[in-house]
């Protein structure tokens, strides 16, 4: 028996909507890059882009366990001598949401080109309404 292994061409992807609101980050981010990757797929290829869309909604609503809200920081920096900001991540939630689900799938991608072009497939949205109704997302029932 041969492997078969396919190029991103031959998937036809599909889209995924998830409700953030009362779902733990991590878990959530660990299902989603897994979508993003293919793996939920029989065809998955890890050297090809086998995954699919997903849209998440809903974003400022997400949870963390224990005292992360406070203890968790997210540093900025602009390559200038002593620019680095700190924020916890009840800061990043007040102001942009998006950013803390976005880092977390990222941190779970592998660190290549691959999954620069993957991580574009991730639509994240605050409020529930997202401009994506046309592609007749799947609802991901994330535990």
């Amino acid at each position: 028996m041969q492997t078969k292994s396919y190029r991103s061409e031959q998937v036809e992807k599909s889209w995924w909507i998830v409700d953030a609101a009362g779902k733990n980050l991590g878990r959530m981010s660990t299902q989603i890059a897994n979508i993003l990757r293919g793996k939920h797929r029989p065809t998955y290829s890890p050297n090809a882009d086998t995954g699919d869309f997903v849209v998440v909604v809903n974003a400022d609503k997400i949870e963390m366990s224990g005292n992360k809200w406070d203890e968790k920081k997210y540093y900025t920096h602009s390559r200038y001598f002593g620019s680095t900001r700190e924020k916890t991540a009840f800061e990043v939630r007040e102001s942009n949401p998006e950013f803390i689900i976005q880092q977390a799938v990222e941190g779970m991608l592998p660190k290549n080109r691959l999954a620069r072009r993957q991580i574009k497939h991730l639509k994240v949205y605050s409020g529930a309404e997202h401009p994506h109704k046309s592609q007749n997302p799947q609802a991901l029932d994330v535990k």
